[in-house]
């Protein structure tokens, strides 16, 4: 039997140049989805086979039937995806060749010429669609309550195997490696130095920067850090519960006990088991519904958001994220970092180099005060959010964005 040839999103993605394997120069890019590859989507989401009810009244067996049917009617008879492709497009966009792998990014500089250059990494389920709605109040915050003199340049890459960057097609791109790659990107912008954000792998992979403490690097800010004490990740391991804990590491405590017991199950399969999941390859609901099981905070609020409620996402945001995945043929190979990673994700890494964090209550845990204090010797910011999330830029751009406003003041002062 031959096999057809797996179409490759390169097809889609249009680009003014091409580049040679040591090639390290900077090409405008642009992507323009076909027609027949949005017609064959509706297609398939219309043409799900679907399962069973779920045999319980809420999601602890998973994504509720009644929340997928909604958002699969959504999907295939309402949703647009050229408004976020003309959004893309409409930002400077941008590929360059990085230890083989092409990698994307956007790159929009601010006016400000004092502005401090930040690069800010998505996770996974999310992609570069999750920063959208704060770069405009990064590089241009007297439009957005801001003062002049906390501009940014900002620099949103895709991770390799995500989105518009490169699939690898050799073993080792762990967050160590894609640290290196960062700091080799924001070096060829022209960057002496900057800073960096992010949550999730994002996260994992700043934290790999500041140990790496490439030339330029003065901080990082996080939304997701690895905080917890050794005792917290015993009992996690199945030791004894701890005890004496404050009020508010009993409640990273117990947001962390949930997780583990109940939510880790995407992780697991990706970690060992990536190439298993062809279904959501082929399946555009199975995508959707792999995408949607990640946190349960997150998953009830995209249920409230399908169940007509309004919230930090609408249908649209979270229909953006998945169709890109869905365009770009990255399910799978997104999956594959957490294959790669042989990190202990919430541990603490022994980071010394400056670093802010912004604990936001609905996260997969509210990392606490004490433990954070403990694991960054050089903590230049916490602060405690009242809402907010795993997808906090997303859900909540503008106080995000005031987040990593106030979080690096204190070394653009250092540096006057």
């Amino acid at each position: 039997m031959v096999l057809p040839a797996a179409p490759t999103f390169a097809q889609a993605a249009v680009r003014t140049s091409t580049a040679t394997a040591n090639d390290s120069t900077i090409r405008p890019f642009r992507f323009h989805a076909s027609d027949a590859d949005l017609a064959d989507l509706k297609r398939r989401v219309a043409a799900t086979r679907w399962p069973s009810r779920e045999l319980v009244l809420d999601d602890t067996q998973g994504v509720r039937l009644e929340t997928m049917h909604k958002l699969a009617d959504y999907w295939a008879n309402q949703y647009d995806w050229r408004p976020v492709e003309a959004r893309l497009n409409a930002l400077p966009q941008f590929v360059t060749k990085i230890d083989g792998v092409d990698i994307h990014f956007i790159h929009v500089k601010s006016k400000n010429r004092n502005a401090l250059p930040v690069i800010i990494t998505h996770g996974w389920p999310g992609s570069i669609v999750e920063q959208l709605k704060i770069i405009e109040p990064l590089a241009n915050p007297t439009a957005h309550r801001g003062n002049a003199s906390d501009a940014f340049d900002v620099v949103i890459p895709s991770l390799p195997g995500y989105g518009f960057s490169a699939k690898p097609e050799e073993l080792g791109w762990d967050p160590q490696r894609v640290a290196r790659a960062w700091a080799t990107l924001m070096a060829r912008l022209g960057y002496r130095r900057y800073v960096a954000q992010g949550g999730d792998w994002g996260d994992a992979v700043n934290e790999q920067m500041a140990l790496q403490q490439p030339p330029g690097l003065l901080g990082i800010h996080t939304n997701m850090p690895g905080t917890l004490p050794d005792g917290i990740s015993a009992a996690l391991a199945g030791g004894p519960a701890p005890t004496g804990l404050s009020g508010d590491e009993i409640y990273a405590w117990d947001q962390l006990e949930f997780f583990y017991k109940h939510r880790v199950g995407y992780a697991q399969e990706m970690g060992s088991r990536p190439q298993t999941l062809y279904g959501i390859e082929d399946s555009p609901i199975g995508l959707a519904a792999w995408m949607l099981d990640h946190d349960p905070a997150s998953q009830q609020l995209i249920g409230r958001v399908f169940n007509g409620q309004s919230e930090g996402l609408t249908r649209d945001d979270i229909l953006d994220n998945v169709t890109l995945y869905w365009l770009t043929g990255t399910g799978i190979s997104s999956g594959r970092l957490f294959w790669e990673s042989k990190l202990a994700f919430f541990a603490p890494k022994g980071v010394t180099i400056p670093v802010a964090v912004s604990a936001f209550p609905d996260e997969i845990y509210t990392a606490p005060r004490s433990w954070t204090e403990k694991a960054f010797p050089k903590l230049i910011y916490y602060n405690r959010l009242t809402r907010g999330g795993h997808f906090a830029a997303w859900e909540q751009p503008e106080l995000f964005a005031q987040e990593i406003r106030a979080a690096f003041r204190p070394l653009r002062e250092t540096e006057r």
